[in-house]
């Protein structure tokens, strides 16, 4: 940005020598590029004293000015103590004059003294802020206001205090010193010095309530409103999760926020802390800065009790069928808690009490001898915790009852079950198979409770590798589905496809059909058999590892189905299931 100023004065030059218009006139030459890369601002406003920020930097008053920028956009800032900033954008144009028009909007009302007065000489041109950097905030007048109490006077009224005077002017550093202005003194400062003397007052006694702003042809007086502010939260102490009340107001300001964050002037806001925290309120302005805090303590402290009554319970099993289960109560309480929890229960509500039927560990046979211990995790966000513990003793006995799991390999169609129809492919001999295995394997797992099943999934050879796990994969889920619905417990179930990779040999098969209680008279193709044998799952019973022998069921109703080498259609599928 290319800054100048012209005074609209007329200078009258006299006639320079050959020699000297000669230069003159190759300067001009050598300008040119430079000139031509210009443009001018002129600023009609009122009031006239209003003072001009050109992008942020301090430039000069308006009134008897005009301003020189480089061509291009630029943002206008100005601003007149009593009256609202304003800002504007330009556009200036090489060798053109733009010109705005801008009537500030004076702040209502008038302020009350005491005041002291500052004179501050050597600054004619330069901006004056009190207290902050922020023109828009802390601007008060341009040094050719303040510099005369003479006839025609031209003073900065500001409230009694210290008060840091800054200077901005045009290509020079800003200039920084703390004045102490008490009630009807005048302190004089020399720019860039620092604070000369101090002088009585006396035309200050008799001020009494002053318009911030007032200019006259010589003159100009700028009184400053002191700036005033209250803040209080309310209530000052509250539990976790509780809300308090902050409120605040100001007058004078121009600048207000809250812990760092900007707030109107006066307003209120309900907060809810998680934790005892300080609350700091500033208001700003060229009449003073004022700080207050204000703390909310939280009470994160929570209290909390578990018991369970009775003590002890008797358990009496007998293979499956549970022939004693005694019970008891648990109660809790908490207070100022948001969140708990019961292990081994999960989260509970923060009051309240459950039934308790438990089951011993112990899965073997034998006496039982336990103890269960219940405890109770309280929280809330604010970082408090507490912790009970409560025991519940469990005697009786555990008896033997064996019962057999019935292990059958399941076949599948050719294809079956396929990707559009995942649901279809399980037939109803196989179906009757898993019906027997659904229910010898819950009565097992009763008495046997570490028992589970395994589901390994297999295809014949025919397809690709990646084809072959994704069917195999499907057989085990519509086995593990099946299952499910008649009461075995999903969780019970772990699934392994192996698409092709662990396929029958052709001899494994024959020696099957040799050993099958139900083979058939002949076999016809012994391809089409191998790949009947290879389209199955089969149930392996953990942690024993017992598994079924993967006979064939020619017996079955739908045993073609089962063998036919290409795959059957859904109508024919369905029609079997």
């Amino acid at each position: 940005m290319m800054l100048n100023l012209k005074e609209e004065t007329q200078m009258r030059i006299g006639r320079p020598s050959r020699f000297f218009l000669a230069m003159a006139i190759l300067a001009l030459v050598c300008a040119q590029p430079v000139m031509a890369q210009t443009g001018k601002l002129k600023v009609r406003v009122t009031p006239r004293e209003t003072y001009i920020y050109a992008d942020g930097k301090p430039v000069v008053e308006a009134r008897g000015h005009t301003v020189t920028l480089s061509a291009g956009e630029h943002k206008i800032g100005l601003y007149n103590y009593g009256y609202k900033p304003e800002s504007r954008s330009v556009t200036i144009q090489a060798h053109k004059t733009t010109t705005i028009d801008v009537t500030m909007q004076a702040v209502p009302g008038t302020v009350s003294g005491p005041w002291g007065c500052i004179t501050l000489e050597g600054a004619p041109r330069a901006a004056v802020l009190l207290n902050g950097t922020e023109p828009e905030v802390f601007f008060v007048g341009h040094g050719d206001e303040f510099d005369n109490e003479w006839v025609w006077k031209q003073e900065l009224l500001v409230p009694p205090g210290k008060h840091e005077l800054v200077v901005q002017a045009r290509d020079r550093d800003p200039w920084t010193t703390t004045v102490d202005v008490q009630a009807n003194q005048r302190v004089v400062v020399d720019a860039y010095k620092g604070v000369r003397k101090t002088v009585p007052w006396k035309r200050g006694e008799k001020m009494q309530s002053l318009p911030r702003f007032k200019a006259g042809m010589s003159s100009a007086t700028v009184a400053v409103q002191k700036v005033t502010g209250q803040f209080s939260a309310s209530p000052g102490q509250v539990k976790c999760g509780e809300s308090a009340h902050l409120a605040w107001s100001s007058e004078g300001a121009g600048k207000t926020d809250l812990n760092g964050s900007a707030v109107a002037a006066s307003g209120d806001q309900t907060i809810q802390p998680k934790q005892t925290t300080t609350y700091d309120f500033t208001a700003a302005g060229p009449g003073g800065v004022v700080k207050q805090s204000a703390t909310v303590n939280v009470d994160s402290a929570i209290q909390a009790s578990l018991s369970i009554s009775p003590g002890e319970v008797r358990y009496h099993k007998v293979g499956d069928k549970v022939v004693e289960q005694g019970s008891a109560t648990m109660s809790w309480s908490t207070t100022n808690a948001q969140v708990v929890s019961i292990d081994p229960l999960g989260t509970v509500e923060a009051s309240g009490s459950k039934t308790l039927t438990p089951t011993p560990k112990k899965t073997d046979y034998g006496p039982v001898d336990e103890t269960d211990t219940y405890t109770l995790h309280a929280t809330n966000e604010c970082g408090g915790s507490q912790t009970e513990t409560a025991t519940l003793h469990i005697v009786g006995l555990i008896e033997r009852e064996h019962v057999e799991v019935t292990l059958s390999s399941i076949f599948f169609p050719t294809a079956w079950p396929d990707k559009r129809h995942a649901q279809d492919g399980l037939l109803s001999s196989q179906k009757a198979a898993l019906d027997k295995l659904a229910d010898t394997f819950v009565r097992h797992h009763e008495a046997q409770p570490e028992s589970r099943l395994l589901l390994e999934a297999h295809a014949d050879r025919r397809g690709s590798r990646g084809y072959n796990m994704q069917l195999s994969e499907r057989r085990a889920n519509i086995v593990k589905d099946y299952l499910v619905s008649k009461g075995v417990s999903a969780d019970l179930i772990e699934i392994k496809a192996f698409g092709w990779t662990q396929n029958l040999s052709l001899a494994e098969v024959k020696k099957l059909e040799s050993d099958n209680p139900s083979k058939p008279a002949q076999i016809r193709n012994w391809v089409t058999d191998r790949l009947a044998h290879n389209r199955r799952v089969d149930p392996v019973l953990e942690p024993d590892n017992l598994r079924p022998t993967p006979y064939y069921p020619h017996d079955a109703s739908d045993s073609k189905i089962l063998q036919m080498r290409g795959k059957p259609s859904l109508r024919t599928v369905r029609k079997s299931q």
